[in-house]
């Protein structure tokens, strides 16, 4: 498999994304996760779409499988839970994401969340304004509960048109994570011209949902972007 041309890219062949050419304001929680010493009790909510839920890969893994298979780790006692709804919104996501998470966190000292949202907000019509307006009400929210999140962007389709309207929205979330401190992981540069991301959406019976191949990219993406980091773990 050929490296794409552009942003430097690791043997996998997947471009790692360059740095912001601007240094966005942080955006200061009211409350603070607290991590303890020893072992750690985390639980960890994703809340998505049908991409989270890994529609498409018929290992059943998707993304999510993946990254929670690399992130044992002997300093961590994980409990993780794959909230992805086939057909959400970031506004669906907004109204249930305390609803669902909150039970499953009941009991766990460290509450984390990984969010990716929006793509069905562009067949629901909702505006980029409102989408990130969606999107920032979860992160602040979160925030002042003392909740740790990690937003995970959208990744290509083969719709050329709607690649368009993904790549404003992911520039837009992007921006909103910037200015909250928040890891922002881009799926869509790295991966719109990639020739086995390409290759996997030309397989998918729909154009959008990728297979096992495709999903192993994103999560290649989310580990090596500022995963380990934001649990702060040693990579394993």
């Amino acid at each position: 498999m050929n490296p794409p041309s552009g942003p430097a890219a690791d043997r996998s062949g997947v471009p790692v994304p360059g740095p912001s050419d601007q240094q966005a304001p942080a955006f200061h929680a009211s409350a603070q996760l607290v991590v303890t010493e020893g072992r750690r009790d985390v639980g960890m909510c994703f809340v998505g779409a049908s991409m989270m839920a890994g529609y498409g890969d018929p290992k059943g893994l998707g993304w999510v499988g993946r990254v929670v298979s690399r992130s044992q780790h002997p300093d961590l006692d994980l409990t993780a839970y794959n909230l992805g709804l086939r057909g959400d919104t970031s506004a669906g996501a907004m109204e249930r994401w305390r609803r669902e998470c909150e039970p499953r966190w009941e009991g766990r000292t460290e509450r984390r969340m990984v969010l990716s949202v929006g793509a069905n907000d562009i067949a629901a019509d909702l505006t980029v304004a409102r989408s990130r307006l969606n999107l920032a009400n979860i992160l602040d929210e979160a925030s002042s509960l003392g909740i740790a999140t990690f937003v995970v962007g959208l990744p290509p389709t083969r719709d050329p048109d709607l690649n368009i309207r993904i790549a404003a929205l992911a520039e837009v979330q992007a921006d909103v994570c910037g200015r909250r401190g928040i890891t922002y992981v881009d799926c869509f540069r790295p991966l719109v011209t990639h020739e086995q991301w390409v290759a996997d959406l030309a397989a998918s019976s729909d154009g959008v949902h990728p297979g096992q191949a495709g999903y192993g990219l994103i999560a290649w993406l989310v580990l090596h972007n500022g995963w380990y980091d934001w649990l702060q773990v040693a990579p394993v």
